[in-house]
This record gives structure tokens, C-alpha cells and sequence, in this order.
């Protein structure tokens, strides 16, 4: 019997989607699949979900002789992002310059948009404490005199027991 054998190893979805989107965005967007997976490790957690790689725009060579000159990142942002962007442009080039392994990026570009919020993590709830844990916490923290002080700082204590389960 010849033909196909079914089996080896299994493939992500995530794998497959890649290999199909990765060639489809660098033609239209000129920018990878890659980048805008790993945008909250190249931006941080406070700009990620309000900004997003929009395109990479590469300048025209006429010629292979041509020197190489670097191209423009396109930010997507909302308004209130817009000024952290613009305030962090320096880093954010070298980030992903490095992310991309080469001065690719010389300038960055701010279009602001809506920009979708991502999804949200839950909050961990908190347990209750009890009698004891309060008054533990309460021992711990009444030394303090400042009162705004002795208050917050029992409100954190509470928080970090009642997230241990």
C-alpha cells in the first residue's frame, strides 16, 4: 500500500497561523509576525495594550548600489499614549533594532487610533482573613504613629495574606 502515513509529531495552531500571516503581513505592512507577538516585551506592560506596531515603512532603492538607510516604524497609539511614545522614541528604536538584530529602524511615526483593549487579567480575589491574621497584621503594624501610615500599611499586609492561599 503506498500514500500518505497519518502520524508524527503534532503542530500548534499558533505554528501554522504563523507560517501563513508572517508572509502576508511583510508584504502588506513590511513588518513580521514576530514583532507584533513580542510588542509588550519590546514596549513593557505600560504601553502594550494601549499602542501596536501599525507597518514598517522601508525606503525606496533605485539601486542594489544604493546606501541602506533605515526605515520608519509606524506606532499605533491611543491619545493619552501618544506622548509616552513620543517621549520613549529613542528606546523604543533600540529595543527593536534589537529585537530585529539590526539598525533597522532610524525613526518611529505616531498615528494615533482607537486602539482595542487586550484581555484583561483577572483580579485575584482575596480571601478572608482571620481573627488571628487580622490581629497578627494589627500587632505588626501598631508601633506606627502616623495614622494614614499605620492604615495603609495594615491594608497591605491584609492584601499580601489574603493572597496566599
Amino acid at each position: 500500500m503506498t500514500g500518505k502515513v497519518w502520524g508524527g509529531n503534532p503542530t500548534a495552531v499558533s505554528d501554522i497561523a504563523t507560517q501563513i500571516l508572517d508572509p502576508v503581513l511583510r508584504k502588506r505592512a513590511g513588518i513580521s509576525i514576530g514583532l507584533v507577538q513580542s510588542w509588550e516585551e519590546i514596549v513593557g506592560p505600560r504601553l502594550a495594550p494601549r499602542t501596536r506596531p501599525e507597518k514598517i515603512l522601508w525606503p525606496r532603492r533605485l539601486s542594489d548600489d544604493d546606501p541602506f538607510e533605515p526605515a520608519v516604524l509606524v506606532i499605533a497609539c491611543d491619545g493619552l499614549a501618544a506622548l509616552h511614545v513620543q517621549h520613549e522614541t529613542g528606546e523604543i528604536i533600540g529595543r527593536v533594532n534589537a529585537f530585529l538584530g539590526f539598525s533597522a529602524i532610524g525613526k518611529v511615526r505616531v498615528v494615533q487610533k482607537s486602539i482595542a483593549p487586550g484581555p484583561q487579567k483577572p483580579k485575584r480575589s482575596l480571601r478572608p482573613l482571620s481573627d488571628m491574621e487580622k490581629r497578627k497584621v494589627a500587632g505588626s503594624v501598631a508601633k506606627i504613629e502616623d495614622e494614614g501610615l499605620r492604615a495603609s500599611l495594615e491594608r497591605l499586609g491584609a492584601t499580601v495574606l489574603g493572597a496566599r492561599k
